[in-house]
């Protein structure tokens, strides 16, 4: 199985669902819902949805029961980016090659489109209670909040903007990649896979997966911009060698956690060697 090949084969099934939740460009307030699209349409690799999809078929469930899952991370993983992006944050000029949400729409839009899109993926998410169990909904609900709040995402951005550039440790590296990037990846696999219908080992073993999968991840995308002075870095703090065969040791044990699903699993592994090996 191609990895590449089946992000293009799942994306479909995300960009329909986050068509409909998202309203038009042609809908008041047009700048606000313009700026919300901006980066879902076109959108990135749909890496998180993907994962999502795959972690549904893990567990024996069709891709389509996790479709609700995949867009509901696609949208606060944007969320997420648009709000990095602003100048009180990273001050990004581009992202996807294209102009950042607040170069082209204004700080204030963009703070509020991001705002717009964290509640648009937890409307939809919710909305999947009339075709999956509401006790399944609301745990994916719960940890999709979880991943998104102080405890994960937005306090590994905190952290990862207070870093401090002498004596940072490997450690306090993956602290801030466990919470920023990873914490999303196992809401994606986890939440995917309960509402395909998993069981409570299953969701375990596939949660030590992502949340091993989105720290190599990150790190990958470390060693691919080593030539860039990022404080928050394992490459700056250990090396690009021991960065690397750090994200490799992280790669094999998240395989390993996928032993017992087997052939089910086929995509899941390959998706993970596509985010540890990938060119960009």
């Amino acid at each position: 199985m191609d990895a590449q090949a089946y992000l293009a084969e799942r994306t479909p099934l995300v960009d329909a669902a986050l068509e409909a939740w998202l309203p038009a460009v042609t809908e008041p307030p047009v700048a606000l819902h313009t700026a919300m699209r901006h980066l879902i349409f076109p959108g990135g690799k749909r890496l998180r949805p993907a994962l999502a999809f795959a972690a549904a078929e893990a567990v024996g469930a069709p891709p389509a029961r996790a479709v609700e899952m995949a867009a509901a991370v696609e949208l606060v993983h944007t969320w997420s980016l648009v709000h990095d992006d602003l100048p009180c944050m990273d001050d990004d000029d581009l992202r996807r090659g294209r102009p950042t949400v607040h170069k082209l729409f204004g700080e204030a839009v963009a703070v509020l489109a991001g705002d717009a899109l964290l509640a648009a993926a937890f409307e939809g998410l919710a909305h999947s209670v009339e075709h999956h169990e509401p006790a399944r909904v609301a745990a994916a609900l719960r940890d999709l909040a979880h991943a998104a709040g102080s405890r994960q995402l937005v306090g590994g951005q905190a952290d990862d903007l207070a870093f401090p550039r002498d004596g940072a440790t490997a450690a306090g590296v993956e602290s801030v990649q466990r919470r920023k990037t990873a914490a999303l990846f196992a809401a994606a696999v986890v939440g995917g896979a309960r509402l395909g219908g998993g069981d409570g080992a299953s969701l375990e073993r596939l949660r030590r997966f992502a949340d091993d999968v989105g720290v190599a991840f990150q790190i990958a995308d470390d060693w691919l911009d080593r030539d860039v002075d990022e404080a928050c870095s394992l490459v700056r703090v250990i090396g690009a060698d021991a960065a690397r065969a750090r994200a490799e040791s992280l790669l094999e044990d998240a395989l390993a956690a996928l032993e017992p699903f087997g052939a089910r699993a086929a995509a899941l592994r390959e998706l993970a060697r596509f985010a540890v090996w990938r060119d960009r």
